[in-house]
């Protein structure tokens, strides 16, 4: 890559059976501008049919994207106007049937995660966007890891030589007003309450101060909500809050860290929105998506903390139900690509 031009962001095609490849069409139909940076770690064939299946009406402006299949990415630099350039990151003889599970399809999924994650890491690109995935379809392929999370994670520990335990990450949610963090991603329910464990939310409250530091933030106010209803109402109700939660707070607090709590969960992401908080550290998956995914679906964004690179996605899923329908938004893929850009804007 020429020393001029900047490092591309790789966006991998997500599950080829769900409406990943679909919006990833879309999103460069709506904001052609995005050609000249980023690169899709994708399917070929499965791209050229989101092509077919997202082109408007004969005559448009619009209708001029095509695909310029590359080797890698210095080729971009090289890739003509208009064009959509695709690396084969996978090895999926034809594109899937729609809306199916499918190993077929997850395998090729998590190939082109693996293609990403192996670019940004080895400093070819930005940063990596990845879009849905179906944790089925991954079982389903022999993957062992339930999510973008886990994978990214282990290939990152991988490619540093250490193990997983020695790079903890993180998931937040992040919508127009509220972001969250959270404790325990995808496990059980009955796991998540295991995982509320002192060095855990030590650990996560960390996570997110180092994040939002590099993000900008001088004193980032970090609001920890309970794990109880109430934040366990003195100990009437549970006691993770008093043996747990709080001592966790109080190190951090020790170590400069503006955080509090522990907050009650059934207003602590309320009050964020407010402005009281820029950010809330949730004690597990549902407890702090389902805020964020009420709030702002169609522009939420999720990002991986503790990485070595930026790893954005939108907020959503395969959409199975809508897939090969043309009627998926790129709006949230849209909303991760510019989280994207804005972590790292002028990389070369």
């Amino acid at each position: 890559m020429p020393a001029s031009v900047a490092l591309p962001i790789v966006l991998s095609m997500g599950d080829p059976a769900g409406i990943g490849p679909e919006i990833v069409a879309k999103a460069f139909r709506e904001r052609p501008a995005l050609l000249r940076h980023v690169v899709v770690a994708g399917d070929v064939a499965t791209m050229h049919r989101a092509l077919r299946l997202t082109a408007p009406e004969a005559g448009s402006a619009r209708d001029a994207l095509v695909l310029a299949e590359i080797e890698d990415l210095p080729a971009l630099a090289h890739v003509p106007s208009g064009c959509m350039a695709v690396v084969q990151a996978c090895a999926l003889s034809q594109p899937p049937a729609f809306g199916r599970i499918d190993a077929r399809a997850g395998r090729a999924a998590a190939d082109c995660i693996q293609w990403a994650a192996q670019a940004a890491l080895w400093g070819r690109a930005r940063a990596v966007v990845t879009a849905p995935i179906q944790k089925e379809a991954l079982a389903a392929a022999g993957v062992d890891h339930p999510g973008h999370t886990e994978l990214l994670q282990s290939l990152a520990a991988a490619h540093a030589g250490v193990s997983v335990q020695a790079l903890p990450v993180r998931m937040m949610l992040s919508c127009p007003g509220l972001s969250t963090v959270l404790v325990s991603i995808h496990v059980s329910l009955r796991q998540a309450l295991q995982a509320v464990t002192r060095e855990q939310v030590l650990q996560t409250i960390r996570i997110t101060h180092a994040h939002f530091r590099r993000a900008g933030f001088a004193a980032p106010r970090i609001a920890v909500a309970g794990l109880n209803p109430h934040a366990g109402e003195g100990g009437l109700f549970g006691r993770e809050e008093i043996e747990v939660i709080a001592p966790a707070i109080e190190l951090t607090r020790a170590e400069g860290v503006l955080a509090s709590g522990p907050h009650a969960p059934d207003t602590v992401f309320m009050r964020a929105r407010q402005g009281a908080f820029d950010v809330v550290v949730a004690m597990y998956h549902d407890q702090g998506l389902i805020p964020v995914k009420l709030l702002g679906l169609e522009h939420g964004v999720n990002t991986t903390l503790g990485l070595p690179f930026v790893r954005t996605s939108p907020d959503h899923g395969t959409a199975f139900d809508i897939a090969g329908t043309g009627q998926a938004s790129a709006a949230s893929l849209l909303a991760a690509i510019d989280a994207a850009l804005e972590a790292v804007p002028s990389v070369a």
